[in-house]
């Protein structure tokens, strides 16, 4: 099976929009891969706008994705939020895209629940044999559902769990040349630690932590040496805002991430056995061997992800957002930066992100030149067109 046309190479782009090719013989280019990378896409356009940076930033209805501890400190007892993010809209394709959905209710002043939905979809791809011949055309479709359980711990530290499930359709089971494919199914879990900083006046650090995607394996064919790792994940992250007066804050954050994903083995004097046997590792075991696995202390720190932003908000309406997003050369050589803004009246909350071109060729971000955006709905602000949320 092969792809016939542009269109058809979707999945191998969105695979190569998180992994590099080799620029040269020197490097040694080791990238960490996994399935279903679209749950590694930002689905908010407010961090999306900051570099991807959500981990400590102030809680909002798309906690759940960076951070779902982060909620019993929302100010809004119930919100919801939907963002639409176009994918290698650069290339002219207007059927590629992720959607999210996601939401939380306040149970009381300690404990919420929530609840958010992906749905990312590839197009449509027309599947071939060997020789060219048409087979038959598929729309490949990947989605999670999550829920969710948060509490406070004390008046600044909380905690969250969230339970996920995982389906990815990328050949309709189809089957050939003699192999059948499925849709792939997995389960996985969030946990999450966030404590708050923040004084009266709306002033000090924020710190989180989170582990996420932790669950099964995925495969797409009955054969159980086939089955692939998701992207486990920790994520570290610290954010500080500075009250510069009665309706001015700014705040600046920091989020490093690191995929908890065996590193792929190299230069093996037995490649098809090392191959087995990374394949076979066993998912617990995995997460912890991915820390020390790459070939040294160095090529382990190159495996890290970092998002610097910063946030300037007026008046709790109007924000104004800048980030940028690092990931070495060796292990990726994702590099951009991202603006963004938001407005937000009463109920109703506007987010938009915009990447900055960055890359060219198979190097090229499949989000350049992209605007998304996400709308915002607190269900119970004040009606008189005061809010008492935190900016979105």
């Amino acid at each position: 099976m092969k792809p016939k046309t542009l269109r058809n190479s979707l999945v191998l782009l969105l695979s190569l929009s998180l992994a590099t090719q080799a620029k040269s013989q020197t490097d040694r280019i080791n990238v960490v891969t996994s399935a279903v990378p679209f749950l590694r896409i930002s689905p908010d356009a407010r961090a999306g706008g900051m570099g991807d940076v959500g981990i400590a930033t102030t809680p909002d209805a798309n906690s759940a994705f960076w951070n779902l501890a982060k909620t019993p400190f929302a100010t809004s007892r119930t919100s919801i939020s939907t963002t639409y993010t176009p994918w290698l809209k650069d290339l002219g394709l207007n059927d590629v895209y992720l959607a999210s959905l996601a939401g939380y209710h306040k149970l009381d002043e300690e404990q919420a629940v929530s609840a958010s939905i992906r749905y990312f979809s590839l197009g449509n791809i027309q599947f071939t044999d060997f020789a060219g011949n048409d087979l038959q055309s598929f729309r490949p479709r990947e989605f999670s559902f999550d829920l969710g359980y948060s509490r406070k711990l004390s008046e600044k530290l909380s905690v969250g769990i969230a339970l996920r499930y995982i389906n990815s359709n990328l050949a309709g089971g189809q089957a050939v040349n003699g192999v059948s494919y499925k849709t792939g199914n997995a389960v996985a879990a969030d946990f999450s630690l966030f404590h708050s900083g923040l004084n009266a006046a709306g002033q000090g650090l924020n710190w989180g932590v989170t582990l996420s995607n932790l669950g099964s394996k995925i495969s797409y064919t009955s054969d159980a040496q086939q089955k692939d790792y998701i992207p486990a994940n920790l994520g570290l992250g610290a954010a500080y805002t500075w009250a510069l007066d009665e309706t001015s804050r700014f705040t600046a954050g920091i989020d490093i991430n690191k995929l908890m994903v065996p590193t792929p083995p190299q230069d093996s004097n037995n490649p098809d056995s090392a191959i087995r046997a990374y394949r076979n590792k066993g998912v617990l075991s995995s997460w912890f061997t991915s820390f020390g696995d790459a070939g040294g202390f160095g090529n382990e720190m190159k495996e890290y992800q970092i998002s610097v932003g910063g946030e300037y908000t007026y008046n709790d309406q109007f924000s104004l957002r800048a980030g940028y997003f690092y990931e070495d050369k060796l292990k990726g050589n994702r590099k951009y930066f991202t603006l963004g803004a938001g407005l937000k009246y009463n109920v109703f909350g506007l987010n938009f992100s915009y990447l900055v071109p960055s890359g060219n060729g198979v190097n090229r971000n499949p989000l350049s030149n992209t605007l998304r955006f996400s709308l915002v709905f607190d269900l119970d602000n004040n009606t008189n067109g005061s809010t008492t949320t935190t900016p979105q």
